[in-house]
């Protein structure tokens, strides 16, 4: 999701950003004294605002099957046939952004308690509901309290035990015992993340029967009289606590948080303390069980990790025991060597990626890894990313700001190397492999397929790939030949309010900005004795109504 310390900028763009330009090279652009308009015709959307919406492609190559998906801060599931018409619905009294199917027909969805403290940097959730097919709660799990908060995503385990990411928080004292640099810990502390094993007990509550913490597995170079001493690049299976994480915006002002909070781009925990307390913002798991390992996105330090499950949770706090017999500290890891000194920027494979999976078995690419890499540099930019062009918000250089984005995002699938006794190795001094990955898609022009936060995508069995654009809420299938066989735009936006009269999830101008969605092909077992007819009325889809486009001032930057 959106970092809190983006969104006041964010909200001041609202009415600039609905579009961006499309050329990877901006032209020049004219003095500061000329006045320019915005023209659709020349620019590329980055929220897909004023586009066509529905279903835009439904070629016969398309995977027959149903798309599940939330609309954005709605309390709706929907089940979607490829004709693009709802065929079954699951509401609830909360929101949620994120659920999976079960071959029973029960649908697992991870919902925004009202009223957890603490946490806000968005995916917050703090419930694990299950609904059987006609949305009767069969389990309802609560995790929250001003410790920690479970968030993102989940992955439910082949013996029905659920996977779930959490927050938990550190108070300044413990971060700095920890080796943090004090410089750079906000006055609430901060968040670094951990993974709860959720054994459920229905019809409420749950046992956790297994956990891994980060804070278990640091080394920082900072202080040598605190814990976790150590040289970073000796050390490239445990965790760097003072890796810079994301870019550094200015800070807020409590009345920039409290527009944030009328305007829908923020909720209603985020406070002037806690701005950048959020290190690791962990935004996907996902479980091998041949394996049994666990891989995540860890999008704050544009990184995967591969973590042990077959420790206990005694070995999963050390370096030892489990299958691998190194504890909880890192299998493997992707994405940025730098931070574990290994390397240069110019090595950095991921860019605040989404949605890591390993591919199962019996599918082409089986065990591999795919991830959505949302914010991929252009090295002809002026600015590194979106969120740098946010910085000119408001000021005579933001025409120029938006134009010189031109960031793409790729989906990514590679295998991990691996020794013969089927271990991780890393070449001393060097970082792990691969260097690039082994396959890839982009869009054929590149830079019109771009999404700089949430979105997802997955492997089919026949080796079709289904994307999800989430700040377009765009969903769409490639077969094996990278062409487009399927496409849809979400349609659907709701206004579902928490009781302080703000918003769930942060939104902004992605009005119709989705997570993720997930393909289930038109044979899965749930399916079976189902009646999956388009229901009537269909659900009534939002209507944007583009306000006259600002006048924007350009200038040399």
């Amino acid at each position: 999701m959106i970092k809190i310390k983006n969104l006041f900028l964010l909200g001041l763009l609202i009415g600039s950003l609905y579009s961006c330009k499309q050329e990877p090279k901006p032209e020049p652009v004219a003095a500061a004294t000329e006045i320019r308009q915005w023209k659709p015709e020349d620019t590329r959307s980055l929220s897909g605002i004023t586009a066509k919406r529905g279903l835009i492609l439904n070629s016969e190559k398309g995977t027959p099957g149903y798309v599940l998906y939330e609309p954005a801060n709605g309390t709706y599931t929907y089940l979607l046939n490829k004709n693009g018409e709802v065929v079954h619905v699951w509401n609830s009294d909360l929101n949620s952004m994120d659920s999976y199917l079960l071959p029973n027909g029960h649908l697992i969805r991870l919902e925004r308690d009202e009223n957890f403290p603490t946490f806000a940097a968005g995916g917050q959730a703090g419930r694990i509901k299950e609904y059987d097919w006609d949305g009767n709660v069969v389990w309802n799990f609560k995790y929250y309290s001003e410790k920690e908060l479970i968030h993102h995503d989940i992955e439910i385990m082949p013996n029905g035990n659920i996977l779930a990411i959490s927050y938990e928080a550190l108070t300044p004292e413990e971060a700095i015992a920890l080796g943090k640099d004090p410089q750079h810990i906000p006055k609430a502390g901060i968040w670094l993340d951990k993974i709860i094993e959720v054994q459920p007990t229905k019809p409420e509550g749950g046992k956790i029967v297994w956990e891994w913490h980060m804070k278990d597995h640091l080394v920082q170079d900072f202080d040598e009289t605190k814990a976790n001493y150590g040289v970073v690049a000796e050390n490239p299976r445990k965790i760097n606590i003072n890796t810079p994480s994301g870019e550094a915006g200015p800070p807020m002002t409590q009345e920039q948080i409290d527009h944030m909070k009328r305007t829908g781009m923020t909720t209603s925990n985020a406070t002037v303390d806690n701005q950048g307390s959020d290190l690791t913002h962990t935004n996907a798991i996902s479980y091998n069980p041949d394996l049994d390992q666990i891989v995540i996105s860890v999008p704050g330090f544009s990184e995967i990790f591969v973590v042990d499950h077959s420790t206990s949770t005694a070995e999963a706090k050390g370096s030892s025991g489990g299958h691998a017999k190194l504890g909880g500290d890192l299998l493997y890891r992707w994405g940025h060597s730098v931070n574990y000194g290994r390397g240069t920027g110019e090595n950095q494979k991921l860019f605040g990626q989404h949605d890591v999976k390993w591919i199962p078995k019996g599918y082409p690419g089986e065990g591999n890894l795919m991830v959505f890499n949302n914010d991929i540099r252009n090295p002809d930019n002026k600015l590194p990313s979106m969120w740098a062009a946010l910085g000119k918000a408001g000021s005579p250089e933001m025409n120029v700001a938006i134009g010189d984005i031109g960031n793409y995002s790729a989906i990514y699938e590679w295998a991990i190397p691996k020794d013969g006794e089927g271990n991780y190795p890393i070449m001393e001094g060097g970082a792990f492999g691969p260097d690039q990955p082994d396959w890839s898609y982009t869009a054929p022009d590149k830079y019109s397929f771009y999404s700089a936060f949430i979105s997802g995508a997955h492997r089919l069995k026949n080796g079709h790939t289904l994307i999800t654009s989430g700040m377009q809420g765009r969903f769409f299938e490639i077969d094996q030949n990278k062409e487009v066989v399927w496409e849809y735009w979400n349609p659907y936006k709701y206004d579902y309010k928490l009781p302080d009269g703000s918003v769930s999830q942060p939104v902004g101008p992605f009005v119709y900005g989705i997570f993720r969605s997930t393909l289930y092909p038109a044979d899965f077992e749930a399916f079976k004795g189902k009646t999956l007819a388009p229901i009537s009325p269909q659900p009534k889809p939002f209507i944007f109504k583009m306000p006259p486009p600002p006048a924007v001032q350009d200038s040399v930057q």
